[in-house]
Parts: structure tokens; sequence; C-alpha cells
């Protein structure tokens, strides 16, 4: 069974729908113990960092989230489910995250590109793939390959050696990341088309357990 973590954000239904379009059993739950039994959880979101916070708090999921990822079940954070993953976010003056991957949340500031490139990031672009050798996830994938983005804020991982995926908008951010089961992307695979719902796939299908050490 593959879980998606309800906390009220926007694109679960996509998330679900792409999913179940690959064939895999998958259910919206904002149970924690359901998340805790899960095979593979997925974790979207869209909005900002202070609600989603407020809203995990809320629902009792912040504990069950850090427990099944310590437990070494495959977890897929998305856009918003990846930012929230690291220690801090500058979003809404400042908000602190699950701290599970050490980083933080920047808004992207250009400095003189201002003018030419727009907050938020919005649209397809490239995704160059790196890490190759130790994540699967690109598998059936073509390097540079076109995904759909939608925000304002990316992530600065700690440990670069986390990135598999990165992209240009004003200089290069980290697109995606790989720390032993845990997986997040800041692109929306669900909305990315034929290349999106292959990356899915590969997490749907591939073994990427492994008890999570921060």
């Amino acid at each position: 069974m593959i879980t998606i973590v309800d906390y009220g954000a926007g694109n679960l239904t996509s998330v679900k729908w792409a999913v179940e379009e690959l064939g895999f059993e998958v259910e919206v739950t904002a149970d924690p113990l359901r998340i805790l039994g899960a095979a593979k959880v997925i974790f979207p979101g869209v909005g900002a960092a202070g609600q989603a916070m407020e809203e995990l708090a809320k629902r009792g999921l912040i504990e069950s989230i850090r427990a099944v990822v310590a437990k070494g079940t495959p977890f897929l954070g998305i856009c918003l489910g990846m930012q929230i993953l690291f220690d801090w976010s500058d979003e809404d003056g400042g908000i602190k995250c699950l701290g599970l991957l050490a980083g933080k949340v920047k808004r992207f500031d250009f400095g003189s590109n201002l003018a030419q490139l727009k907050v938020p990031h919005m649209g397809w672009n490239q995704v160059r793939q790196t890490g190759l050798e130790a994540s699967g996830l690109w598998q059936g994938i073509g390097n540079e390959s076109n995904f759909y983005f939608v925000h304002s804020f990316y992530c600065e991982p700690v440990d670069k050696a986390l990135v598999i995926g990165e992209t240009e908008y004003g200089g290069v951010f980290t697109a995606a990341v790989q720390q032993k089961n845990v997986i997040a992307t800041q692109f929306h695979p669900e909305k990315s088309g034929r290349v999106g719902l292959r990356f899915l796939q590969n997490f749907c299908q591939g073994d990427y357990g492994g008890r999570f050490t921060r």
C-alpha cells in the first residue's frame, strides 16, 4: 500500500490519481497508525511552510512522520513536502521544520537578475541528474528532462552529496535529494507528464529501505 499523508495540502488528489494510474494501491490518510504501517509514504504539499507545520501538529502527524522515516520506510516528499523535511525555512518570517534533513530553505533572490526572472519559479524546467550511481530513481528518464515546478523557495542541503538533481533558475538550485530511504523533489512529478510518472513508478517499485539516521 502506498500511503499519502493528508495534512490539508491541495494537490493530494492529483498525486493519488497519478499513483493509481501506475497500477498501485494507494490511500490518503491523516491516521498516524496507518502512516506508520505503510509500505511506502508520499508526502506532497502546496502552500506555506508555517501553515503546513501547524496542520501537521494539529493532526498529530509530526512524530509519526519522524517515526516512519526512522524505521526505514521509503518516503517521498514533493515540493513543500520536500522543503519542510529540512531544519528551517525562511518562509513566513522563519519556521522551524521537521529537521529530518540538514539544511535550510531560502527564497529566490536574483539580485540584478530579478527584472528578468519572476518569483515564483513556475513552469517546465530541465533537471540535471547527479548521483546516478546511488539512485535508481532516474531509471528510464533522460538526463536534463523537463519537469514541472511551482515554488518561490528552494532547499539548500548542508551535505551536497544528498543532491540527485539540480535545476538552473538564476543560479543552480537543488531539484531532488536522497538520503537512504528519504527522497524528495522540488518539482511535481504528478504534473510532469510521462517523465514524472516514470519517476513515481521508480519510487513505487524501487527498494529504498534502510534505517534512516540524521
